[in-house]
């Protein structure tokens, strides 16, 4: 009896010390917990005493190289209180408080804004290579057609920032004297260009212009809506002839105010005379003012 009850007392204080240690083992999670929001606030607060100047000057380099005010700034971050308070920061003498960019620092961010130049570069020139390839395969195209119906001496190629430029002088064969109505040789000039500009994708301008001589016309009021009828005169027949849609393409008239030579040249009085049928590239500015290297080197 004295051992059974021995025995039985100690199952029970064997059994109180398990239950005592299910009660205290919520205190292992809880001072985990209370370790890891003690790390967390005090990685709030090293990340709430960055250093704002660096921040600023970093984020000028980046915006510079990346052409962009989005680099590091946020709705309502740090960084652009910082920005604020660094208003008096001179970042172009390299001067400024306590705290700006080391030379290390400097030599990285120069270094960044190189590259991306360098990267901007390259990927404008590609696209310039492309532009001026498909441009001269048109200009391929507008010749064999030319030659193919004998008249490969009535028009001239360049690609210049614009595009593809196709002039056709305006002689008596095109145009006559004080006209803007196509002459036979005008439209069988167009009937050959029409095809390859039908299949471009890209929009189309027809620019007229008029030489230099000071003699009056007596079907228009001045050499300005001769120039821009003749314009008009090839888009029409561009559009009813030749199939090109409408929307494509635009008239320009310039007067006498683009001469493609001198005045001063006896060749001017013909040459100067002129429409330039344009297949305009869609690149931005900076990118289409390649295009004239880029089609040299192909």
């Amino acid at each position: 009896m004295s051992g059974g009850g021995h025995g039985g007392g100690k199952r029970k204080k064997h059994e109180e010390h398990e239950e005592h240690e299910n009660h205290e083992r919520w205190l292992v999670s809880y001072s985990d917990m209370m370790t890891l929001l003690m790390v967390l606030f005090l990685v709030l607060f090293a990340m709430s005493n960055v250093d704002q100047t660096k921040v600023v000057q970093l984020q000028e380099g980046f915006n510079q190289a990346f052409g962009t005010n989005a680099v590091l700034q946020g709705s309502s971050s740090v960084l652009q209180s910082s920005a604020s308070d660094s208003a008096g920061l001179d970042l172009a003498a390299g001067s400024g408080p306590a705290g700006q960019l080391t030379e290390s620092e400097k030599a990285l961010v120069k270094k960044a804004v190189s590259a991306a130049e360098l990267a901007k570069a390259q990927t404008r020139m590609l696209a310039a290579e492309a532009e001026a390839q498909n441009l001269t395969e048109a200009e391929k195209k507008i010749k064999a057609a030319l030659k193919k119906n004998g008249l490969e001496g009535d028009a001239s190629f360049t690609i210049d920032s614009r595009g593809l430029v196709v002039t056709v002088v305006t002689s008596s064969v095109v145009f006559s004297g004080d006209s803007a109505i196509l002459r036979p040789g005008g439209q069988k000039i167009l009937d050959a260009v029409g095809p390859t500009l039908k299949s471009l994708p890209n929009d189309i301008e027809v620019d007229g212009h008029t030489n230099q001589l000071p003699v009056p016309t007596r079907n228009y009021p001045s050499a300005w809506e001769l120039s821009t009828a003749r314009a008009s005169a090839v888009v029409r027949y561009l559009i009813g002839n030749e199939g090109i849609a409408a929307n494509r393409l635009r008239a320009v008239g310039f007067a006498g105010t683009k001469p493609l030579i001198s005045p001063s040249d006896v060749r001017s009085v013909k040459l100067n005379r002129r429409v330039e049928i344009i297949v305009l590239s869609d690149l931005p500015d900076d990118t289409s003012s390649l295009l004239p290297s880029a089609a040299k080197a192909i």
